[in-house]
């Protein structure tokens, strides 16, 4: 039997949300994130869109907290890629927006939202993974 290569991501996925929170007392992390994941050449292709800025931020900042969040993709892509021999990355991800809180958003936590939002489309594009059986209670 003959498989095909799996190909990361398979089909265009948009708007595919993350959202890192972490608020167990001080100090606390926030973002949400919403990123398009396009098939593209082999590779990870990360960009911004023009909508994703922050009202009361500098552009610095911003673009810090989009840089921590591409950093995050760009980890958990080369996870997948040693987890699941076989897959080929070929992604063009666009951050389309973020939210942020004033004091709890920091590019630790759009990080964690870059590594949330890949888990959040390979479950899109190809459903939750195999239950090993049999189920332990």
């Amino acid at each position: 039997m003959t498989t095909e290569p799996r190909t990361f991501p398979p089909r265009p996925l948009s708007a595919v949300k993350a959202v890192y929170a972490r608020q167990a007392g001080c100090p606390s992390s926030f973002a949400l994130a919403v990123a398009d994941f396009e098939p593209w050449s082999e590779g990870v292709e990360f960009e911004t869109a023009d909508t994703s800025t922050v009202p009361g931020w500098s552009a610095a900042e911003v673009s810090e907290l989009h840089e921590a969040f591409g950093f995050g993709v760009r980890e958990e892509l080369e996870e997948l890629a040693t987890l699941e021999p076989g897959t080929t990355v070929a992604v063009a991800v666009v951050l389309r927006s973020i939210k942020v809180h004033g004091v709890d958003s920091h590019p630790r936590a759009f990080r964690h939202a870059g590594r949330q939002a890949v888990r959040n489309a390979l479950l899109e594009a190809y459903g939750p993974p195999p239950t090993p059986w049999p189920r332990l209670p």
